[in-house]
């Protein structure tokens, strides 16, 4: 199988560069979510079990598995219900968004450092927008699920 990826540099208008902000944001607050679960999961089963404070240590069902990405990509569509501004922006880059926490976490797995780190205001630079119907490039413009023609 080949994949083939290109980077396209746009040039949006101030409207439409306000709404791929807005998009970002809202992948990012998706990512700190799941990023977020993953945390509390590890930090409840940190303490021993001889010396854990009730006060100071997270206390979850020990039956509770890890927020593993497909049990997250799964809860995407019940977390839309919750938030409606995630129907907002395209599904697959919902997906794409909580699969770059995964990849992280794996890797600080591999490695044994480098836990992945919560996203602030404006350090989630960009959107990954996977597969197309038809060629979304024509002569100078691209166009975006959700968004049309940009050049």
């Amino acid at each position: 199988m080949l994949t083939l990826t290109h980077r396209y540099r746009i040039y949006p208008d101030s409207a439409l560069e306000q709404q791929l902000i807005q998009w970002m944001e809202i992948c990012r607050g998706a990512f700190n979510y799941a990023l977020r679960e993953i945390k509390d999961w590890c930090d409840s089963r940190k303490c021993p079990i001889d010396r854990c404070s009730l006060q100071k240590e997270y206390i979850i069902s020990p039956e509770l598995k890890f927020p593993g990405e497909i049990q997250q990509l799964n809860n995407l569509p019940k977390a839309k219900k919750e938030f409606p501004k995630l129907s907002e922006v395209p599904s697959q880059v919902r997906k794409l968004a909580i699969k770059q926490l995964h990849r992280g976490w794996e890797y600080f797995q591999e490695r044994g450092f480098g836990f992945p780190r919560f996203k602030k205001y404006g350090q989630f630079k960009s959107l990954l927008f996977p597969q197309f119907k038809e060629n979304p490039v024509t002569n100078l413009h691209i166009k975006l699920p959700k968004i049309g023609a940009i050049p």
